[in-house]
């Protein structure tokens, strides 16, 4: 059975859009073009995965986030004109997987969406090793490799690689990262995630290699890039 995909926009063309892509790329879909049509159809259809407008006639999208997490295990991705950086990190702490903002590549919003999917099942009790190109990370023991070589990391660049592993894809907030990985510490701050960021970029990136294998998602958080 193919995925299903919930499309939840108020406008028309955007709807057509979105369920031509999607069943172009294998997915069943069922629309909604209201957050009271959206909970009901998450409700009836248990839907693997929402593409969420916050631009909604009877209510922000932002407040049904939560409600579509805790009706069923579908990943929720943000497709939203709203492009500004408090609105993003709002989404995310709700509970949004990702948040792509309009006008969108069908592309990447697809890869994107592949990558939530993937990751859906992902657990913290189930034993781990995830595999990006030549790096292996194996989350139970703390071990990276790349290449067959072996990483030496410090503690808290093990702890925000972990976090980034588990959500891999997927942008984790700097609110999250650091609420994960210092906790109560005293003074937790951006400035610190920063340098465990550069660090685990410079031990973990190839020399000359093109792009990045830990992106920066300006004023939200980072992402490791998964392979779509």
């Amino acid at each position: 059975m193919p995925a299903k995909v919930l499309v939840v926009d108020d406008e028309v063309a955007i709807r057509r859009l979105l369920r031509s892509t999607l069943i172009r790329a294998g997915y069943a879909v069922v629309e909604a073009e209201d957050a009271r049509g959206a909970l009901r159809q998450a409700a009836a259809e248990q839907p693997s995965a929402v593409l969420l407008d916050l631009g909604l006639p009877d209510r922000d999208g932002l407040t049904i986030i939560p409600l579509l997490r805790a009706q069923g295990d579908a990943v929720v991705l943000v497709v939203s004109a709203r492009d500004a950086t408090d609105e993003k990190v709002t989404a995310l702490d709700l509970g949004a997987d990702d948040y792509v903002t309009k006008p969108f590549d069908t592309d990447e919003l697809l890869a994107r969406l592949r990558v939530a999917l993937r990751h859906q099942g992902l657990s913290d009790a189930s034993p781990k090793i995830v595999r990006r190109g030549d790096l292996s990370i194996d989350l139970d023991r703390r071990i990276v490799e790349r290449a067959g070589e072996e990483v030496h990391l410090t503690r808290k660049e093990h702890d925000v690689l972990g976090v980034l592993t588990r959500h891999i894809g997927r942008v984790v907030t700097h609110e999250r990262l650091l609420a994960a990985c210092w906790g109560s510490e005293e003074e937790p701050r951006v400035e610190y995630l920063r340098i465990v960021i550069r660090n685990l970029r410079q031990k973990l990136e190839v020399p000359g290699a093109v792009g990045s294998v830990i992106s920066n998602e300006l004023g939200v958080g980072y992402r490791l890039k998964g392979e779509a």
